[in-house]
């Protein structure tokens, strides 16, 4: 509704708003005002304006209007016909070029009243003080921008309330963007239906909900009813569709029809010379280990650098990325897990060029601000969920992280978090830099502002945690030891010593922290009483080595193997020699668990790439077969051996590899 308002009587309005104000000319004949009841109207979609002692009504002539104070399509205050606002999605805002007056109440809140944004504010009072803070600096322009970012929906269709109150709790932050510049977004990081049977379809009630052809419309459903436009990137559940899709290519022709993509990744120029870049994961059945690793296809890594090299940060480009798992090297440490022990935390995690590209790509392209993900259905709460580009050198050297500000994003739904926490980020920014924030689902979709980023130049920015790290004293999240070179837990001696004690013979605790090199690079480390590979570049956990159960109470060494070249005796095993390649330069070694008491030994023996990580998680359509063939077997054991079910179930045992002897010999 637009209510035009002669500028003599602004001081009627309530004094402790900053309010824009197109001004209103050449009035003429102007009559005696009436003064009706007081009305609570909103500006901007958000801001509760009350009218203390009356509303001006304008009677007689007015010549030359040019301008309208213009209130949200909401306000009861006029009938409907007079309301004129429109938005249009996906098109550039227009900018008017014509004098705006900015009028501050005289009498401004104190500043033991203004709004603390690093705490939780409900959101009406934290958008008020986020436009007086950018409207101090200088105001909104063709650079200004705010982003939604959803971590893993997981949607049921059965429990969709919880989904209804997070898009409730978005609605007056878009809306106060849309007016404000226009320059909006909301991006999902994926895994956008729930990994299981939800009542969906009642011909197979086995059926899982994710990846099928129902989840994704439903998924493309509620982002579209945002009113904003939205980019979607795949996880690692969203070619799950393993009942209804007979490849990965099938599923994710679907998946793209849903949502209007015409490939898994997307690029959007969000604001002036600012762009929102998305990969998605686009294997599942065909995965080499582990289904729940998060898979960027080749066609879209060297998309991805082809763009960076175009749009370099000296041409003044800033780039935003969205992936379901964080890339190996962010420097993220509040992990599930689950996630390290079976080598799918890192975007291709089990392909070891691949998963340190996106580093490396980051280091070489300085136009990469931020990097968000989801996947690990943890909160924000934790300050080792946003890291910087560099660091105090008091914690450590600098780690190389280019100009990137890694950041994870929690879920938006109770029943899917991990940590009990349920959240979404926003992002917003300009020209100077940006702000990474918390939306708070549990509690009425209050925001926190988390972390301030400036820009120096184009290759250097100064990054703020706004508030305290909350950590919970609880085990629900694995905070991952990430070791740093010089550190205090660090070994000396693993790489060249003939024999070297890690543990000094003394046993593994679950206080045990330690980690070493070895001759040929690998890095090995002890925390929460298990064993952990690092990678060896930016020694981000890799996987599991020994479990704790395998390693407490046993003493860990490392010790040549007795070889000084790579030559084997013929006579042992039976196997011919074997002469020294150009390229062999390491020195074997052997790593040790003993047991101080009995005196066993465990050998820890490298996977064939060299890796010591455990490789050996098969995928979900693997298993699939697995679980079906092991349930035949019972089936048999009932009907031929009449064994009773629960009595099948207990013998009924699977076999598999990798082997577990040197022997040379299958028997």
């Amino acid at each position: 509704s637009n209510i035009i308002i002669h500028q003599a009587f602004i001081p009627l309005l309530y004094s402790r708003l900053t309010i824009t104000l197109s001004v209103v000319r050449d009035f003429q004949n102007l009559s005696s005002p009436y003064f009706v009841p007081s009305y609570t109207m909103r500006v901007h979609g958000a801001v509760e304006v009350h009218v203390l002692a009356a509303v001006l009504v304008l009677v007689g002539g007015v010549h030359q209007l040019q301008h309208a104070f213009a209130f949200a399509p909401s306000t009861p205050f006029l009938p409907h016909a007079y309301s004129q606002t429109t938005h249009r999605r996906d098109t550039a805002p227009h900018y008017s070029h014509t004098a705006r007056i900015t009028f501050k109440a005289a009498a401004k809140k104190s500043s033991e009243e203004d709004v603390d944004r690093s705490t939780f504010s409900a959101a009406d009072d934290w958008l008020d003080a986020a436009v007086r803070s950018t409207l101090e600096k200088g105001g909104f322009d063709e650079s200004s921008f705010l982003v939604g970012v959803l971590g893993d929906l997981h949607i049921d269709p059965r429990k969709m309330d919880e989904y209804q109150e997070g898009h409730d709790h978005w609605t007056p932050i878009f809306q106060r963007a849309k007016e404000a510049h226009g320059n909006t977004a909301l991006v999902s990081l994926g895994d956008l239906g729930e990994s299981k049977n939800c009542e969906h379809n009642p011909q197979n009630p086995s059926e899982l909900f994710a990846g099928t052809t129902l989840c994704h419309e439903m998924a493309a459903e509620f982002l579209r009813s945002f009113d904003v436009p939205y980019e979607v990137i795949g996880g690692n559940h969203d070619l799950e569709g393993i009942d209804e899709f007979r490849t990965d290519q099938e599923n994710l022709e679907v998946f793209m029809k849903a949502h209007g993509k015409p490939t898994p990744q997307f690029c959007r120029e969000i604001a002036d010379k600012t762009l929102l870049v998305g990969l998605g994961s686009t294997i599942f059945r065909e995965a080499p280990y582990t289904s729940h690793e998060v898979i960027i296809d080749q066609a879209q890594i060297d998309w991805f650098e082809n763009l960076l090299k175009e749009k370099p940060a000296e041409d003044g480009w800033k780039i935003f990325v969205f992936t379901h798992a964080p890339p190996n090297g962010s420097g993220l440490r509040v992990l599930q897990e689950n996630h390290v022990v079976n080598g799918c935390c890192w975007l291709n995690h089990s392909n070891e060029s691949q998963c340190r590209k996106f580093i490396e790509l980051v280091r070489e392209h300085r136009s990469i601000k931020a990097w968000f993900s989801g996947h690990f259905h943890l909160g924000q709460d934790y300050q080792d969920s946003i890291t910087f580009p560099t660091i105090d050198p008091k914690e450590g050297p600098y780690p190389n992280r280019g100009s990137c500000v890694f950041v994870q994003t929690s879920v938006m739904r109770g029943g899917t978090s991990r940590d009990g926490r349920q959240q979404s980020r926003l992002l917003r920014g300009n020209k100077d830099g940006f702000e990474v924030c918390t939306v708070d689902h549990q509690h009425g979709g209050k925001i926190r502002l988390d972390a301030t980023i400036t820009y120096k130049d184009s290759g250097h920015e100064v990054g703020i945690y706004m508030h305290d790290d909350e950590a919970y004293e609880h085990d629900k999240y694995f905070k991952v030891y990430q070791p740093t070179e010089g550190d205090q837990s660090y070994f000396c001696g693993a790489e060249t010593d003939e024999e070297c004690s890690i543990t000094e013979d003394e046993p593994v605790t679950m206080d045990t922290r330690v980690w070493w090199r070895l001759s040929n690079g690998r890095v090995l480390g002890i925390m929460n009483g298990m064993l952990l590979e690092y990678d060896s570049s930016t020694l981000a956990p890799l996987g599991l080595v020994l479990s704790a159960k395998e390693l407490l109470g046993r003493a860990i060494a490392v010790v040549d193997s007795g070889l000084d070249e790579c030559i084997m005796d013929e006579d042992e095993d039976n196997m011919e020699s074997v002469e020294c390649d150009d390229h062999y330069k390491e020195r074997e070694q052997a790593i040790i668990v003993h047991d101080p008491e009995n005196g066993s030994i465990i050998v820890v023996q490298p996977n064939e790439d060299g890796s010591y990580w455990r490789k050996i998680v098969r995928n979900k359509i693997a298993r699939m077969k697995e679980r079906r063939r092991e349930k035949a077997a019972m089936l048999y054991g009932m009907e031929r051996l009449w064994l009773e079910p629960e009595e099948a179930k207990k013998m009924v045992v699977s076999t598999w590899g990798p082997y577990t002897t040197t022997s040379g010999n299958a028997l």
